[in-house]
């Protein structure tokens, strides 16, 4: 079987896409100090080698590529009992003459990345047509989220990332709204 002019497409943009995130994640595991983060980037880094390689094969020769995936599974500590929900995140400083990158340029750099990757994921999966193919994007969307969660709660942790629950107001405003089926 070979693959449309769009899936060659998809796959050509995401690949490109893991060379940039593994290269990046080399820098990255290289400059940060916080043990932790150290250890997401350290966890995660091998997953997106593994993913580039599927890929690849994919492109080299989609009738022998295997296309499964280790999705790890979402690996959840903080939320939402040891986070304080109502602080303001801590300010960012743009930083416009880097030599070094912080802690936080790198969560922030290294989780924007999985939520662009995921998106392109999900597109490319629903346009895939080799079922093969279909699913290893489907598992690949899966382990951006998965990851994109654990650097996003260490964020969060940090307060480097806000999040500010609704208040029961919110909710019941849009709530009112709906009201639900019986067939």
């Amino acid at each position: 079987m070979k693959l449309t002019i769009c899936e060659l497409s998809y796959l050509n943009e995401l690949i490109t896409s893991c060379v940039n995130t593994i290269t990046c994640m080399s820098l990255f595991k290289n400059q940060v100090t916080d043990e932790k983060l150290k250890s997401l980037l350290s966890t995660h880094f091998p997953i997106h080698i593994d993913d580039y390689n599927k890929k690849v094969e994919f492109v080299k020769n989609v009738d022998t590529a295997t296309g499964k995936l280790n999705v790890p599974e979402l690996n959840t500590s903080i939320f939402p009992e040891n986070v304080e929900h109502t602080k303001v995140a801590e300010p960012i400083t743009v930083n416009t003459n880097v030599t070094k990158l912080t802690d936080r340029e790198i969560a922030l750099s290294y989780f924007l990345t999985l939520k662009r990757a995921g998106k392109e994921y999900a597109i490319a999966s629903m346009e895939a047509t080799n079922p093969k193919l279909r699913q290893f994007l489907k598992d690949a969307y899966t382990m951006s989220c998965n990851h994109s969660y654990e650097v996003y709660e260490w964020m969060a942790k940090h307060n480097y990332y806000p999040i500010i629950l609704t208040t029961g107001e919110q909710t019941g405003n849009i709530a009112s709204i709906y009201n639900t089926i019986s067939l």
